[in-house]
């Protein structure tokens, strides 16, 4: 675990440093005078209206890329090897059929959100350069994650991407290009951050386009095309499931509630940083150990990742939730956001659910078994649809995050299920539930000694003790031995320093 360790942690950082630009970028957002609501919430269906488009423009692409990859790395030499030639080919394809989906559904999109969402109609057509350059983006970082080099691609995109953003939108802020110019600009930044990354890895000699199809290729081929056609339609159904909400919001309601639901999503979503990262440096480690029936590394890796991401999310959302709302009056954000934080409790909760249970997706997916992850994404779909419809129809934006906590604690524990079952492997012990003993208590005893001292000393406090008494307690009780071997390493860091200071003095 000491390489994913490591590259987790730089991985995360960088992410980190992303959403602290993230941060700024949302306080610019939604300060009073700013950008408004309905503004706000425009952004938010590019992201989303693009995740559903690269979904089914990727073709299924992208889990072969470092599923297989180890196999063509120990038969063919690096610049015989084409799986990046057929993936490219094949995003191509899909990036026509993005572009004839984007004109095909105008008159949906016309018809669905003229009445509540005007703004959505007014720049439609800017979505599809903004989702094609997500759709290349993401076939290409999925051969970084193959090759175990996530930290420049996670930079890219988590950090480089939001300093892009940052620019567009500080000249918005002081006036300098309106908003519609803001949203042009604001299209291509997916486009620019492949530019960069397929010139990084060419320029680095590890991406090539052998036109030869490899003997690789001629064995597997059938594998691949089955994978693919169901990795394809397992990819479409959680798309579709992680996005409808916003969609339904803006029909149902306007882009004000979605601004207000995104704000609040935006905040639960910093607990999912730690995941994302140890997701694209595990990808590449748990490909090859299946190819080499390392069950035990495996289990190992699935084990470490629960306790580990659920002490992460924990921490997170803790510090998040003492402080949240009185954030929102000492950066005088627009007080219609405070209507968000129903929302925000639930999905910090779905948060923590999904990153209690580790790298269950990803460990199935880079099994032989990926198809159950298709069917998983079946039950998922046909559950959240209806329940999402419903809700928010009747209860507006605190249904759908009420929506997304029952599938998704639904999809998770027929992914435990299946695990448990199929490899025997069961990640929980009572160091979970003394994970949640200490979260609780922890932030009870901040909550009612200091939730009186307001403004920034009152944040600064809260987030000391709670962080102090969090750390305090994994080390005392020892809840993961992740925590020992960083601890170990750091001082063996500081006394080399040390010698090699002594050494030169």
């Amino acid at each position: 675990m000491g390489s994913i360790r490591k590259q987790t942690i730089i991985s995360s950082i960088l992410v980190y440093i992303g959403f602290f630009i993230g941060f700024i970028n949302i306080y610019l957002y939604t300060r009073s005078g700013s950008f408004t609501p309905e503004q706000y919430g425009l952004t938010r269906i590019f992201f989303d209206f693009a995740q559903n488009m690269y979904a089914f423009g990727a073709l299924g692409v992208i889990p072969l890329i470092y599923k297989f990859y180890p196999y063509y790395k120990d038969n063919l030499e690096e610049h015989k090897i084409d799986l990046m030639t057929w993936a490219l080919f094949t995003s191509f394809i899909g990036f026509l059929l993005v572009v004839f989906l984007g004109f095909y559904f105008e008159k949906v999109f016309i018809k669905t959100f003229t009445a509540k969402s005007q703004l959505v109609v007014d720049y439609y057509f800017w979505m599809i350069p903004f989702a094609v350059g997500m759709l290349f983006f993401s076939v290409i970082e999925g051969f970084c994650w193959a090759l175990h080099k996530s930290i420049i691609s996670n930079f890219l995109k988590e950090t480089f991407m939001r300093a892009i953003t940052s620019v567009f939108i500080l000249l918005f802020y002081f006036r300098v290009i309106d908003f519609s110019l803001f949203i042009k600009l604001f299209a291509f930044q997916y486009l620019m951050i492949f530019i960069v990354l397929l010139v990084y890895l060419i320029r680095a000699g590890k991406l090539y386009f052998p036109l030869v199809i490899s003997r690789v290729t001629k064995k597997f081929w059938k594998k691949m095309l089955g994978m693919q056609l169901l990795t394809f339609g397992g990819t479409c159904i959680a798309s579709v499931a992680a996005t409808i909400d916003v969609f339904i919001i803006a029909g149902f309601q306007n882009l004000t509630a979605v601004g207000i639901f995104v704000f609040a999503q935006y905040a639960a979503n910093l607990i999912q940083v730690p995941q994302r990262s140890i997701q694209a440096v595990s990808a590449g480690v748990l490909s090859r150990a299946w190819k080499d029936k390392d069950y035990k590394e495996i289990n190992r890796i699935y084990q470490r990742s629960c306790i580990n991401l659920l002490l992460m999310s924990l921490f997170i959302f803790g510090n998040l939730w003492l402080n949240v709302q009185q954030g929102i009056d000492v950066l005088n954000i627009q007080k219609q956001y405070s209507e968000g934080m129903g929302v925000l409790l639930i999905l910090g909760m779905v948060r923590i659910i999904d990153a209690g249970t580790g790298l269950n997706a990803l460990v199935i997916n880079t099994s032989t078994f990926w198809r159950f992850d298709f069917y998983s994404g079946v039950v998922l779909l046909a559950f959240r649809l209806p329940l999402t419809y419903f809700l928010i129809k009747n209860y507006g934006i605190i249904g759908s995050a009420a929506a997304e906590l029952a599938a998704y604690s639904i999809y998770n524990f027929i992914r435990f299920e299946f695990l448990r079952r199929k490899f025997n492997m069961q990640p929980f012990n009572m160091k979970t539930l003394y994970s949640l003993l200490l979260a609780v208590g922890a932030y009870a005893a901040c909550y009612f000694l200091l939730n009186d001292i307001h403004g920034w000393p009152g944040i600064i406090l809260r987030g000391v003790l709670f962080s102090a008494a969090m750390i305090g307690g994994i080390f005392y009780w020892n809840l993961t031995p992740d925590a020992g071997q960083l601890y170990h390493n750091f001082l063996k860091r500081i006394d080399g320093l040390r010698g090699r200071n002594q050494r030169d003095g």
